[in-house]
């Protein structure tokens, strides 16, 4: 059973009493009469052939009180899309295939590149943004959830939990963060997180002293939680890195537009797990290495933006501190883990949190080498007036995908 212990500058909203998820739900559908809920799912093909997505489906399709359910399909040809299609048909749900790597998306993809607004990179973030897009042309939704498709530990509970904060109209949050205990199988799991956030979040503030900003990031208890839900107002103007940035991002865009009382975190799940990413230890632009590179970045970046004046010699002192701090992190995880009967290799913490340190001052260079570089997806505001028509044009792309290769309206 969680505490009840408040701690940072964000509200935490614990699961006190496992209060029945239909009790929820029940409240959940009475929220919708005023506030119609959405969710989005960033999918690659490969996760309809694995074994979470159907489990997740074969859940919400027991969900009573969603409008409608929007899917960003990528990596899939015309046959997976068609098999897309039919393995989402499922949902009682109104539900829409954005299949990314289409002719129509992709025309889209090219009108916005024209104007200079099209995502720089593929993967979630691009994905995700294009969903929301999708979302605010739909007109349905007036509040929105999103979590990821490889969630092994799923249950509607999660989702529930999830979007209940923004949609309660008593409630005045309008972003919430789900949080959660990533164990499983005997074994405690989000490295990233452990390893390098929380450890680099400490190491920041010894180096460049208080931060209003690291003190708001090192308040989330999983800051790298793929699910969050906002409102619909939020979608409009928030930007979403396109890199491995995305969480970090996301949270740091909510800082920048809103008071932090009007932002949350909620337990999601009393255990979490889902596909694991290889360490990659050799090559900086695969897995954890490259994750950890991009989150180092998107920090700095923000940092810069606050003021900060960092430099070679500033990313070595933090490099050093973090070293220093993260090891201690490590023999604080293995103590929890052996009073909860959980094991938890120290050679292998120790082997990520030299890969780390190694990256923080890799994502250093990078950062002092293109300081101008902008990761961020422009805001759907700024592409609505650089492109009026963009939010219907998307619309019918995707209305145009599933009449031509469903047959159904």
């Amino acid at each position: 059973m969680s505490d009840f212990y408040q701690n940072g500058i964000i509200t935490t909203l614990h699961n006190l009493s496992r209060r029945p998820v239909e009790e929820l739900e029940k409240e959940l559908l009475s929220f919708a009469k005023t506030r119609p809920m959405s969710l989005v799912l960033p999918s690659l093909f490969s996760e309809l052939e694995g074994h979470a997505l159907p489990k997740i489906i074969g859940d919400l399709a027991q969900v009573p009180y969603l409008e409608e359910v929007i899917i960003g399909l990528d990596r899939a040809n015309e046959e997976q899309y068609r098999h897309a299609l039919s393995f989402f048909s499922r949902l009682p749900q109104r539900v829409r295939v954005l299949w990314n790597d289409g002719p129509r998306l992709q025309a889209i993809n090219s009108l916005l590149s024209e104007h200079g607004l099209a995502p720089r990179e593929m993967g979630k973030g691009r994905n995700v943004w294009f969903c929301l897009g999708y979302m605010l042309s739909s007109g349905r939704g007036q509040a929105v959830a999103l979590h990821d498709c490889d969630i092994l530990t799923y249950n509607r509970a999660l989702l529930a939990r999830l979007i209940y904060p923004v949609a309660n109209p008593s409630f005045n949050y309008v972003f919430c963060k789900g949080y959660y205990a990533r164990t499983a199988e005997g074994r405690i799991n989000g490295r990233v997180s452990r390893l390098l956030v929380t450890p680099l979040i400490r190491a920041l503030k010894k180096v460049l002293g208080p931060s209003e900003y690291l003190d708001y990031i090192d308040s989330f208890r999983y800051p790298l939680a793929g699910e969050f839900s906002m409102r619909k107002d939020v979608v409009n103007d928030i930007r979403i890195p396109s890199d491995w940035g995305l969480e970090i991002g996301v949270l740091s865009e909510m800082k920048r537009n809103y008071a932090t009382n009007r932002i949350c975190q909620v337990d999601i799940a009393d255990s979490y797990d889902h596909k694991h990413q290889s360490m990659s230890i050799d090559d900086d632009q695969q897995g954890l290495s490259k994750m950890s590179v991009d989150i180092s970045k998107a920090l700095f970046r923000k940092l810069a933006t606050v003021g900060h004046v960092l430099t070679a010699e500033t990313f070595r002192s933090i490099k050093a501190s973090y070293f220093r701090i993260a090891l201690d992190f490590v023999d604080t995880y293995r103590n929890d883990a052996i009073i909860n009967g959980l094991t938890l290799d120290i050679h292998e913490e120790e082997t990520a949190v030299e890969l780390f340190a190694e990256n923080i001052i890799k994502a250093g260079n990078r950062f002092l080498e293109k300081p101008m570089e902008t990761p961020f997806i422009p805001t759907w505001n700024r592409v609505m007036s650089a492109i009026p028509d963009i939010l219907p044009q998307l619309h019918d792309a995707v209305e145009a995908d599933l009449q031509e290769y469903s047959g159904n309206p």
